[in-house]
Order: structure tokens, then C-alpha cells, then sequence
């Protein structure tokens, strides 16, 4: 079903090593409002959503998954060089103790990702209107996120995927309009 091109969607630079900026980005990772859920969360409601934006749903959830890959690739970055104790200096002592260095779906808290962040009402709209909550929430962890570093080449990759939860949420909402107005049209059979 999909193509893979062997590269990130945008670059993804750092300027140093830093656990303490890793662990936040965690967040984005496998938090409730990170990445993988937003994937799962399109991928899912597909199946129920009428065929006018069904393409919609699969465009944006591939995305995502590009997205989830480069919040890994940042992860990995910042923390290559780490050693033990400056990963337990940023409060990854526990996930280092448990993977070492290899990534781990929880959120910014150590809290494992679960499946109870994936919202599927199987109404059209409602499901809609929790898509565009999901990407408001998002943008705003990346800009909180941007807010937390002073690494300019972070910054920047952070810029991006932000302004991508912004084109998402803008599409969701126009989805919700064809929507809205296909319920409002006469249908005869």
C-alpha cells in the first residue's frame, strides 16, 4: 500500500547531546497527543468514515508515521552520546535501566503508550471533531517544545512537524464541512 522512501520527511538535526530535551520529546512519541496514537487514531477511523474523506484519513495517518519517525530519530540523536549517569541526571534512569538506548513507546513521564489514547466514536463528525483536538494539542506540545531548547537546529525540525498539526488540523476541519454538507443534501433512491 505505501512507498518508502529511505529518508526523513524534513532533516532532522541537533547541535549537542541532550537526555533532559530527549525525555520531553518522549511526549511526542508515545504520549496521548504524540505520533503514534495521531497514526493509529486516522488509520483507524477509516474504516468508518464515509468514502469522501476516507483518503484523507489515510494521507494524514501515513504522515504521521513519518513524524513518529522523526521524533525517534531526534530521540536517538540527543541521546547517542549520553552517558549513563546524564541519562539519569534527565530522568531516564529507569528507561535506560529497562532499553538502554533503544526508544520505548511511553510519553514524557515514563508512562507506557497505551491504546486507550485512540478515540473511535464511528460517528463521522464527532470523530472529525476529535482529529482536529488531536492535532490543536499537538501544535501546541510543539510549540512548548520549541520553548525548551535553544538548540536553533531542533528548533527548526520542531517548526516543522508544528506547522504540519496545523495543515492537519485545517484539512479535518474542511472534512467536517463536506461532511456537514453532504448530510444537508436530498438524497433519492
Amino acid at each position: 500500500m505505501w512507498v518508502y522512501e529511505k529518508k526523513l520527511q524534513y532533516p532532522v538535526r541537533v547541535s549537542k547531546c541532550d537526555p533532559r530535551m530527549a525525555k520531553f520529546l518522549l511526549e511526542q512519541y508515545g504520549g496521548a497527543d504524540g505520533e503514534l496514537a495521531a497514526a493509529l487514531r486516522y488509520m483507524n477511523q477509516r474504516y468508518t468514515i464515509p468514502d469522501k474523506v476516507i483518503g484523507l484519513l489515510t494521507d494524514i495517518a501515513t504522515e504521521e508515521f513519518s513524524h513518529l519517525e522523526m521524533i525517534a530519530t531526534m530521540v536517538f540523536k540527543l541521546t547517542k552520546d549520553a552517558t549513563p549517569q546524564q541519562m539519569e541526571e534527565a530522568g531516564l534512569g529507569a528507561n535506560y535501566a529497562a532499553h538502554d538506548n533503544a526508544l520505548y513507546y511511553s510519553n514524557a513521564g515514563g508512562i507506557p503508550w497505551t491504546a486507550t489514547y485512540i478515540q473511535a466514536k464511528g460517528d463521522p463528525i464527532a470523530d472529525l471533531y476529535e482529529d482536529i483536538a488531536a492535532e490543536e494539542k499537538a501544535r501546541a506540545t510543539y510549540q512548548w517544545l520549541i520553548n525548551m531548547t535553544d538548540d536553533v537546529d531542533l528548533q527548526d525540525s520542531l517548526k516543522f512537524l508544528r506547522e504540519r498539526e496545523i495543515v492537519h488540523s485545517l484539512r479535518f476541519r474542511e472534512a467536517v464541512e463536506i461532511l456537514k454538507d453532504d448530510q444537508g443534501t436530498q438524497k433519492v433512491f
